[in-house]
């Protein structure tokens, strides 16, 4: 009997041994497979996850940042104990003792599935685990993607310390809200860094991870409260906590960024704007989108902020003001439908959600409103943010809107969203609410340093949120007179001086489009003329005809070396700024004349670093020689040695500095540019006012102005680069001046000075004064001709039968603010109200020789 007993025994020993045997064969079978095109875990080693890039100021104020993913990398050195308990305890209890996976942790939930008949699944993943997930598959749930989770993770064991798995798991894991890693999770709940998180603020961190988008802290405030109380009462279990730290934590209530309890971490960031985001384009065409997006890199960016604000107001109010001028008043275009005005709570929640500008702070802040009710003499509003007990009443009375045409009633009605702002007395007390509108017509202003090309200041338009499209940049436009400085420079390096006489007179050239006859802005002529006047007045019959003197081709090499254009086109009305070019070029392209003559790159950036630190672009590649020294001598600054090219000759570059000072002074823009330090500038009007310009410098600040509409159309009557551009290049510069000054123009060497009469062009003795004496600059070794015998006509001969106006009569007394109506080549236009269809002059013994 007792043999017959060891008999079964043995036999189901051997059968279970062999049982055993042959179900660890299979599973090691099964493991075998799966584990031989298992991807790379030796990569994580290595891995540099996706982060946020940021942009600083020159200050290094954080301005703005840009992610596909919100993360902010983090060593795990760095991350507080406190943190890296929280998550240990809610999520792998065991982590710095398993090699990878839990054996224990499994049999527990699968016993718990059984036992429950499927109803109490849970996981039993270790953080090891997760991070295999996260980065080397995909999160389906099936067996096949359990197994090679836990082949990679007794792999990666062997591989990376637990530490560094830990890293990778918390800079890693999803915690909702866009928010990836717990630095950039501590920032979007708290507005806190790590270093500054409370206990049970550390323990709702680590109870998101189980089910993140679940987990919000409003919606769903219960159920987070709870599951944080969960992971204290693991971290008190795992001896992480005391029971009094445990109880203290555990009655807090949840307080965060959602709740409104803490300010957001974008409250300290200011809105996006046209500079920030053209950093964005131009680094991405530099380094790839991919790399900006996700490379965590460190901007500094050239802006000044407080520059960069007083460019958007001065923008901001001269197309304001021409808006209103127009005396149309118009609503956003957003509307809200009657259900949603049924109670306070309905509007606000629907206001939230209208997608319009709330970026634009000219005279105070300018809030999204809906008109709730509206009569000829009122309309009363709900105003976003503004409680209905704040600065009431919340209404509007039509003497507000005294610029448009016809009452409150007729512009606007019920459910129409606007625009208002605060009006306030001298002593900052709320008077009463405006309605104010985003204006149709548009523009760009941007201000450079003359001599590193760091952009400090650029306005892309209106309102960035309104619309996105910088016209600083990407608007191609018709520069008008404020290309022919270049027509002048290339006169200048020719021959040509200051006081060499041009002929103003009428022209006419055969193309194929028809006869063009070319104007003046005042549709007047003005006989033989100094170029110095001809740049000062803006006379585009003198700009065309020395374009014709020395050749559109050299006039076009001039414009690609300065980089207003990659390709010149070579017919004369291009000498006029019939060339579409950009804001940015223009800007840029001058600041070569305010440095001497020398290339200037235009940058948006000084210096971007990687993740680690690496400098990997420097705008400014000059170098510091003796910076090493201890001690530099007393009164020696250091010697920084420059490698940029010249692009023009020093002397002409203050020939043509020293003109275009003359048309701040007394010319197109007198009456409008007023700086307390010397300024040269030229304005710019094309055909029918349809793009207005002025660009401008002082010895270390360009900037420059456009305005006109984006479908081009006539601006009206008294639109032109002086009038319009020429009030914001001064508002904007006025601030400029007092933050970072203004000298003398630099004379160069080369050159001597010879008073001439700004009128005639004749030399005047060495004592001459007067308002018709300027003293001229001259190139060393070229003996100046003065008078007639020194007359350029271009080619274009000059009738005895032709009127003149004498050299007294004042420019604005001729101008016409109606010239400008005829059409140039290809439809392109002339500047300064050139090509007038208006009759020109008799052309009876005007000499047919040469081009006209």
């Amino acid at each position: 009997m007792l043999r017959a007993i060891l008999s079964f025994f043995g036999g189901l020993f051997s059968f279970i041994i062999t049982a055993v045997f042959f179900v660890a064969l299979a599973i090691g079978g099964v493991f075998w497979m799966y584990g031989q095109d298992l991807p790379s875990h030796e990569q994580l080693a290595n891995y540099s996850p996706p982060t946020i890039s940021r942009i600083y100021s020159g200050e290094g104020r954080l301005i703005d940042e840009f992610a596909i993913e919100r993360r902010l990398f983090t060593p795990v050195a760095d991350i507080p104990e406190l943190v890296k308990n929280a998550f240990i305890s809610a999520e792998d209890r065991n982590f710095y003792v398993h090699a990878g996976f839990d054996p224990r942790a499994i049999a527990v939930a699968g016993y718990e599935a059984v036992a429950s008949r499927g109803q109490n699944v849970r996981g039993a993943s270790t953080i090891t685990q997760q991070v295999m997930k996260n980065f080397l598959l995909s999160g389906d749930r099936t067996g096949e993607r359990k197994i090679k989770e836990l082949i990679l993770a007794s792999r990666v064991e062997g591989t990376l310390t637990k530490d560094q798995i830990l890293e990778l798991y918390l800079n890693e894991i999803f915690l909702g809200q866009n928010s990836y890693g717990v630095t950039a999770a501590a920032q979007t709940y708290f507005n806190k860094t790590l270093d500054e998180l409370e206990l049970h603020e550390a323990a709702f961190l680590a109870a998101l991870p189980q089910a993140p988008s679940n987990y919000h802290p409003v919606r769903n405030r219960d159920r987070v409260t709870a599951r944080r109380n969960y992971v204290l009462g693991e971290m008190l279990r795992n001896g992480y906590i005391s029971r009094e730290q445990h109880d203290q934590a555990r009655d807090l209530p949840l307080l965060t960024v959602q709740s409104g309890d803490f300010s957001s971490p974008r409250e300290s960031i200011p809105p996006r704007d046209y500079f920030t985001d053209e950093v964005r384009r131009q680094l991405s065409g530099t380094f790839g989108e991919e790399e900006f997006f996700t490379g965590g890199l460190s901007i500094r960016a050239t802006i000044d902020p407080e520059m960069q604000t007083h460019a958007a107001h001065a923008l901001q109010r001269a197309l304001e003001n021409y808006d209103r001028n127009r005396g149309q008043l118009r609503p956003s275009g957003e509307r809200l439908e009657a259900e949603d005005l049924a109670n306070e709570e309905t509007w606000r929640a629907a206001l939230a959600r209208v997608e319009i500008a709330r970026d634009i702070t000219l005279g105070g802040r300018w809030y999204p409103a809906v008109v709730l009710e509206a009569s000829p003499d009122q309309v009363r509003l709900g105003i976003e943010d503004v409680p209905a007990d704040q600065d009431a009443p919340h209404v509007v009375d039509r003497p507000d809107i005294n610029w448009a045409r016809g009452s409150l009633s007729d512009n606007l009605s019920v459910g129409d969203v606007v625009h208002v702002r605060r009006v306030r007395d001298n002593s900052g007390a709320f008077q009463r609410w405006s309605l104010r509108q985003v204006p149709e017509v548009q523009g760009g202003l941007m201000a450079m340093d003359v001599n590193t090309g760091r952009v400090i200041a650029m306005q892309g338009g209106f309102s960035y949120e309104d619309s996105v499209f910088n016209r600083a940049t990407q608007a191609q436009r018709q520069p008008g007179s404020a290309f022919k400085p270049f027509v002048y420079a290339a006169a200048l390096d020719s021959g040509f001086t200051p006081a060499t006489i041009v002929i103003d007179a009428p022209i006419e050239v055969e193309t194929v489009q028809g006869i063009w006859r070319p104007t003046n802005a005042s549709n007047q002529f003005y006989g033989p003329t100094p170029v110095r006047t001809g740049i000062e007045m803006s006379r585009n019959l003198m700009t065309v005809r020395l374009a014709q003197e020395i050749g559109m081709d050299v006039v076009g090499g001039y414009s690609e070396r300065f980089g207003v254009y990659d390709r010149s086109q070579q017919y004369l009305a291009a000498a006029l700024g019939s060339q579409e070019t950009t804001l940015f070029r223009m800007v840029a392209a001058y600041a070569m004349f305010a440095n001497g003559g020398e290339r200037v790159e235009p940058t948006l950036v000084d210096r971007v670093q990687d993740r680690w630190g690496q400098t990997i672009y420097r705008h400014d590649q000059r170098t510091c020689v003796d910076c090493s020294e201890a001690n530099l001598p007393e009164g020696r600054g250091p010697w920084i040695t420059s490698q940029r090219q010249r692009v023009m000759d020093a002397v002409t570059a203050y020939q043509l500095t020293s003109m275009m000072e003359g048309v701040v002074q007394r010319g197109t823009a007198a009456r409008t540019v007023n700086l307390p330090v010397p300024t040269a500038g030229k304005t710019g009007t094309t055909n029918e006012a349809r793009d207005v310009w002025f660009v401008g410098y002082t010895s270390n600040i360009v900037a420059g102005c456009y305005i006109g509409y984006d479908q081009p159309r006539p601006l009206g009557r008294g639109a032109g680069g002086g009038t319009m551009c020429g009030p914001v290049f001064n508002e904007f510069m006025q601030e400029a001046v007092k933050k970072y000054g203004g000298s003398r123009f630099r004379v160069p060497s080369g050159g001597y000075f010879i008073n001439i009469d700004r009128h005639s062009g004749a030399r005047l003795p060495e004592g001459a004064s007067g308002a018709n004496v300027i003293a001229e600059f001259f190139r060393e070794g070229v003996e100046p001709i003065f008078g007639l015998a020194a007359m350029i006509d271009g080619g274009f001969a000059l009738g005895g039968d032709l009127p003149m106006f004498e050299p007294g009569e004042s420019y604005q007394e001729l101008q016409r603010e109606d010239s400008g109506r005829g059409q140039l080549p290809d439809d392109r236009t002339s500047d300064g109200g050139g090509g007038s269809s208006a009759p020109a002059a008799s052309f009876g013994t005007v000499s047919t020789g040469g081009l006209y």
